[in-house]
């Protein structure tokens, strides 16, 4: 069988810590290797038993500042990057292990976690992935949020967004998530707030762990940051991040084509909801190899 279409773990433990954003508490981050179509799943381990959840959509209690999942009255919330991360690497099963209901906000980005998680390597499974094969076109929309899944012979994601602030407007981007260019392209790109948000949220006890060193601060006219951006696009960059670490919890890897604008958590998730239910628009299929690839998208074949 192909490699590039089995499952895929990490070949040993990975351990990080950091703040929680809101919280502002320090959160010590484990992450082990987990068996074949074991999917992604995490363990609260401050809590008596070391209750554990699923990484799927139907798991979400929360989308008003983060992705949160939720189960028999615990938490974890802010998972969105890591699940990107994850994606991005192809990482199909492990067991995540976090010291508080909430995860560690790093440097705001996926990269400190896409870098951990290289470091360690990763271990190919005897197991074929399994894909959600988009056949027919899904769209949901709202006001001026759309979000859109076409069919395609790999997984892309293409986000537009639009800020009235003269440094943001508007900004779109497209990518091709596939060899390196998650890493590259995507990974680095951190989260974002204004400087007026950040003063009213701490007023109210959130965002306690926010600050420069974890979030672009802008206030009217310019980038608080030291050093500035790291993308000129760097916006809309982790709006297409937080996209492919909210559509991860569907649970198996997409071949489609998705198309965010001016979306979010909330409605990211309402769209998983409405694909998982429009059965008759995909398909989940295992491959072992190209030539099983073929029938589906001809002589484009996923990268």
């Amino acid at each position: 069988m192909d490699q590039q279409l089995c499952q895929k773990t990490i070949a040993r433990e990975a351990t990080c810590s950091g703040i929680g954003v809101h919280s502002g508490q320090t959160v010590h981050l484990t992450v082990k290797p987990a068996p074949v179509n074991h999917g992604i799943q995490f363990v609260r381990t401050d809590l008596p038993d070391k209750p554990r959840i699923q990484a799927r959509f139907n798991k979400i209690v929360d989308t008003s500042l983060a992705t949160v999942i939720g189960n028999d009255g615990f938490i974890i919330s802010t998972i969105e990057h890591l699940m990107a991360a994850f994606t991005g690497l192809c990482i199909d099963n492990a067991l995540v292990e976090v010291s508080s209901y909430e995860m560690p906000i790093m440097d705001g980005s996926a990269g400190p976690f896409t870098r951990m998680l290289k470091s360690v390597g990763q271990q190919i499974q005897d197991a074929p992935r399994c894909y959600f094969i988009v056949r027919k076109p899904v769209e949901l929309s709202e006001g001026d949020k759309f979000v859109g899944v076409y069919p395609a012979p790999h997984f892309r994601v293409s986000c537009s967004i639009d800020f009235n602030h003269p440094l943001i407007g508007i900004q779109d981007f497209s990518v091709v998530i596939s060899g390196n260019n998650f890493e590259k392209q995507i990974a680095d790109a951190r989260t974002f707030g204004f400087l007026e948000e950040q003063e009213y949220m701490k007023r109210y006890g959130l965002g306690q762990g926010a600050s420069l060193e974890n979030v672009v601060v802008i206030d009217q006219d310019s980038i608080l940051n030291k050093g500035g951006l790291r993308y000129p696009d760097e916006f809309v960059r982790h709006k297409l991040l937080d996209c492919i670490g909210d559509f991860s919890l569907l649970g198996l890897p997409i071949l489609g084509h998705i198309v965010a604008k001016r979306s979010g958590h909330a409605f990211h998730h309402e769209f998983v909801k409405k694909f998982f239910l429009s059965k008759d628009a995909w398909q989940t299929k295992s491959f072992d190899g190209e030539t099983d690839l073929a029938p589906f998208f001809g002589k484009q074949l996923a990268n």
